[in-house]
Formats: structure tokens, sequence, C-alpha cells
């Protein structure tokens, strides 16, 4: 764990707790231009709208929630998606590793990286897989932590200003 961080575990009533804080979390990454499936304009509101959403699916037990902590204050989140089909019982999906501007470059996204998939092996996964913006921060990161790229699909998703982006797909074999 990298000095200053803590990674917790939230069940829906803590995501319910720390909604505001996780929405502006995932506002500030919008706004910073990341492309995680919300376009311009974005506001706070839709990001609540968004985190609802996931609180639900907490409820239903379809994913697992850890938040990252710097000194004491939220600052960073990722989900482990757990509810495939039956013949993919063996897997999860990464998704919505978020961090807000204030606090990259503290070890947060390595961190909450780390925890997930010590999570999904504990959990008794085995295969892990997550897609990402071909070329950024989130895939180089992901290369550091042994994610192997499966391939890339061109055009797949849209930066918040509409522009077009290739998709890195990653996989990692945790077992």
């Amino acid at each position: 764990m990298t000095d200053g961080v803590s990674i917790s575990k939230l069940d829906a009533d803590g995501a319910r707790e720390k909604c505001e804080s996780l929405a502006e979390i995932l506002w500030d990454c919008v706004e910073g231009g990341a492309s995680v499936s919300f376009m311009w304009p974005f506001d706070v509101s839709q990001s609540l709208s968004y985190w609802s959403g996931v609180v639900a699916a907490l409820s239903e037990n379809r994913l697992r929630l850890y938040a990252a902590s710097y000194n004491g204050r939220l600052g960073g989140t990722v989900q482990l998606w757990l509810d495939g089909p039956c013949n993919q019982q063996h897997r999860a999906d990464i998704r919505k590793l978020l961090v807000h501007r204030t606090f990259r470059g503290r070890g947060l996204a390595r961190d909450l990286m780390r925890h997930a998939e010590a999570e999904a092996r504990a959990l008794g996964r085995s295969l892990l897989t997550l897609d990402t913006v071909t070329g950024g921060p989130a895939e180089r990161l992901y290369e550091s932590l042994a994610w192997r790229k499966a391939g890339v699909i061109p055009r797949y998703a849209k930066w918040p200003d509409g522009r077009f982006c290739d998709t890195t797909v990653l996989f990692k074999e945790i077992a």
C-alpha cells in the first residue's frame, strides 16, 4: 500500500453514504476529459444518478466497490463486476477506475487495482478483463501491473467532446 493511501470496500449502505464524494470523483474525471462512458455537458446530478445504479447493483450483489482515500479524503474508486453468465463465473470485469485529478500521482489507482485483483482471487475468480482508451495513462498503468493486451477496437468509444477514440481490451490471469 502506498503511504497515505487506504482502500476500503463499500457495500450499498457505504456507497449511499459516500454518494456525493463518489459523484464528485466521476464528475471530475469526465470534466477532465476522461472517456468513461459520459458526454459533455455532464453535471453532478447525472453523476449522482449513475451512482444510484451502482448502489442498486451492490444491493443485488452483482459487483464489489472499492474506494481509495488519501490522508483520509476519498479520492478514487474501482468496481469489480461479478455478474457474468453461468459459463463465465471464473472471471470478473474491472470497471470505472476513477481517480480525482487532485489525487493523481499518489498511487491510488495502482493500489485500487492491486486490491481489486486480490479480492477477485479471494472470490475464486481466475481471469479479469477491462477496456481502456488506447495509448492513455490508464493503459500504461495496466500494462505495468502485468495486464496483457487482447486487442484494439478502433472508434469503440467517444471522448466527452464527441471525438472517437480507440479502445484497448486487456486481460489478466490471476490464478
